[in-house]
């Protein structure tokens, strides 16, 4: 994003980023600015049509370049806002509403949103608005509808919280080491994002969290051994705490995971696969997700596939507190958290590229 977003080039290449795909698609076409933006093979796999449709009704003008309803789009000028009212189904992935979100102030008549059905990953959105406001818009969340009014943003000093989704990871650690303490340095369970939810999360897994100032406190504790779960509003915790569930032999239900077939890959399917490595049977009855853990686990867990997904790598690598494994194509992780393997180092794993 930082990159893209002053980019002279006429092509913008999202890669495999959903976020920047979909916010910068957003931002460039209320600014009328002519770019074609586009991203790798699996972007171009990734649905991007209700987006481009809310922001065609609001005035844009944009088009596919290749496959109907999928990345790369073609974005050309200028913008004249034909309405201040959008519906928007609810249970679509956050992005695409936060994207309208951070565009309504500078629309010459702001924005009505309506969100349709259940809503998905509250939590970003709340976290979207609750930004806006820091930047002076004005916004108003009754029921099923957000109204943002017309104005502008303006620049006021703001610190960056630590990515609670990144922090999540450590926690997986934890909770499949024989013994552990981790620090996470200046990180707070008073955070707007909805993903410190981990915190409550393994805390029935086998990790306590403690404050210690700025800090947090990751210790090891007793674990349940059944566990259940509506992930809708933090669906990206979902692959870590299904590894650690695996590994501890817990028993595991899983809801709320609609969203994860669209993202980097389709993350249950990945999943599926993976932790049957483990000897776990990861399956889908009735829109819920049990998973069923080996009684022992596999001598050699082996190599992990991480289908050019930066959280399959990450949920997996925690897995090096109980076996030696093997995980393909670690680069991914630089998508989120490009120093991650060296933070894995500096716990004394040892840890080798091939």
């Amino acid at each position: 994003m930082q990159r893209l977003i002053n980019a002279p080039e006429p092509v913008l290449d999202a890669e495999d980023a959903g976020t920047t795909m979909r916010f910068l698609t957003a931002y460039c076409a209320v600014r009328g600015i002519p770019k074609r933006i586009t991203g790798t093979d699996r972007m171009k796999q990734r649905p991007i049509q209700l987006l481009i449709e809310a922001l065609r009704k609001l005035g844009a003008r944009l088009s596919y370049t290749e496959k109907e309803g999928f990345p790369p789009v073609q974005i050309e000028g200028p913008f004249i806002q034909k309405t201040n009212h959008l519906a928007i189904r609810g249970d679509v992935s956050s992005q695409y509403i936060s994207a309208l979100l951070m565009i309504a102030p500078i629309l010459p008549e702001g924005l009505t949103l309506e969100l349709e059905g259940k809503i998905a990953s509250r939590p970003y959105i709340e976290m979207t608005l609750s930004l806006m406001r820091m930047f002076g818009a004005t916004t108003q969340w009754s029921e099923n509808t957000i109204t943002v009014s017309p104005g502008t943003y303006k620049a006021v000093p703001y610190t960056i919280e630590p990515d609670w989704s990144a922090a999540s990871y450590w926690f997986a650690f934890t909770a499949l080491a024989k013994q552990a303490e981790i620090t996470l340095p200046d990180i707070s369970i008073k955070s707007i994002q909805g993903d410190k939810c981990i915190v409550d999360m393994m805390e029935l897994l086998g990790v306590k969290a403690e404050p210690r100032g700025h800090d947090l406190l990751l210790c090891s504790k007793e674990h349940r051994n059944e566990f259940a779960w509506d992930f809708t509003d933090c669906p990206d915790l979902a692959q870590t705490v299904a590894v650690v569930c695996a590994a501890k032999g817990i028993t595991a239900t899983f809801t709320g995971l609609e969203s994860l077939r669209i993202k980097e890959t389709d993350r249950t399917k990945a999943l599926q696969t993976e932790l049957a490595k483990l000897g776990a049977a990861f399956q889908e009855r009735y829109g819920a997700w049990h998973l069923t853990p080996a009684n022992k686990l596999p001598h050699e867990i082996g190599a992990i596939h991480t289908y050019l997904d930066h959280r399959m790598a990450m949920a997996f690598a925690p897995l090096c507190m109980i076996s030696p494994i093997r995980i393909e194509n670690p680069g991914v992780v630089k998508k989120s958290y490009p120093r991650f393997w060296d933070d894995v180092k500096s716990l004394g794993v040892m840890a080798t590229e091939e």
